[in-house]
């Protein structure tokens, strides 16, 4: 679509604005108008019978109906050049990958009955939600990060996939979004072979702890195009027993900040499972909707009429004389 911009707005047709130079036109010949009225001298001498036969008519409704109608003659003027604006439209494809922590801190129970199984829960529900049309890859972080489902769009094997998770020592978060970033280059392109938009959803409740650096491979992701979010999962009061020895394994949300803000995306933090699920709720219309530009001839068609009313009353207002 080949628009020309004029002021804020866009138009397909934008030559046909020339119907607005009537404007000025109208509006000096209103004035001189209103000038050589003043100037007219009455038939009657006795002004105060005249003014008990002729009710004095009112001169700001004479003026409103004016403004008015020319405002609806330049929106119809708008409307004929074909302006364009922007809305928003559910996006047909896209490629979203769920990096998945499985590290030996998701078996805290802080949230019932354990972070790893709630985050499997919350995983398959918001998988379930998008649309058919998108591609979705579940990447397992561990030490040993790996994409565990390729993008598709079966849902059976996307699910099976998050519900075949198991525990492992590590979280080389870095390494992960890495993995990500290779799985969206790896789906499917779309129509004159353009890659669709990609995301990445990264819910862990721990530090980097092997591995490069998270930052540095968010902001390759962002160079990319494709936005990093975080979710910080459990509670303050998360711990697991290793080694006989219990650990605290609260949820490093300062990290997971950093990291989100270099993938040009958002750090959202969940405590339990209906949190969780209302943050991939959240996620799914920040996947689901993207900024197109579309033709907006009908709204400016809209405002034309809604002047051209106001205008109308205006004028029958002042031929019957209503108080």
């Amino acid at each position: 679509m080949t628009t020309t911009t004029i002021g804020p707005f866009d138009f397909i047709a934008a030559g046909r604005l020339w119907g607005l130079l009537l404007l000025p036109l109208l509006i000096a010949a209103y004035i001189i108008a209103l000038h050589l009225s003043s100037r007219k001298g009455i038939r009657y001498t006795n002004t105060g019978i005249l003014a008990a036969v002729l009710p004095k008519q009112s001169q700001w409704r004479r003026h409103v109906s004016v403004a008015m109608a020319l405002a609806s003659l330049a929106m119809i003027c708008g409307a004929w050049a074909r302006p364009v604006g922007v809305e928003k439209q559910p996006r047909e494809r896209a490629t979203v990958v769920l990096i998945l922590d499985a590290s030996l801190s998701m078996e805290a129970n802080d949230v019932k009955p354990t972070r790893l199984d709630a985050e499997k829960e919350a995983a398959i529900a918001f998988v379930r939600q998008l649309p058919l049309k998108y591609n979705v890859s579940i990447v397992k972080l561990t030490g040993s990060p790996a994409s565990i489902s390729p993008p598709t769009t079966d849902r059976t094997a996307t699910i099976a996939a998050i519900n075949s998770l198991e525990l492992d020592a590590g979280t080389a978060i870095g390494s992960s979004i890495q993995a990500a970033v290779s799985a969206i280059d790896a789906a499917p392109l779309g129509e004159n072979d353009t890659p669709a938009p990609g995301l990445i959803l990264l819910l862990s409740d721990g530090s980097n702890t092997v591995g490069p650096s998270p930052i540095s491979a968010a902001a390759a992701a962002k160079e990319k195009g494709y936005r990093v979010f975080t979710i910080a999962f459990g509670t303050q009061n998360g711990y697991v027993d290793l080694d006989g020895k219990r650990e605290n394994v609260a949820p490093d949300a300062q990290a997971l900040r950093e990291i989100a803000t270099a993938g040009n995306g958002r750090a959202l933090s969940a405590d339990s499972v209906s949190e969780l699920n209302d943050v991939y709720q959240e996620l799914s219309s920040d996947v689901g909707y993207e900024d197109v530009k579309t033709e907006v001839t009908a709204t400016w068609a809209l405002y034309a009429l809604a002047f051209a009313i106001v205008a109308a009353l205006g004028v029958v207002s002042m031929a019957a004389r209503w108080p």
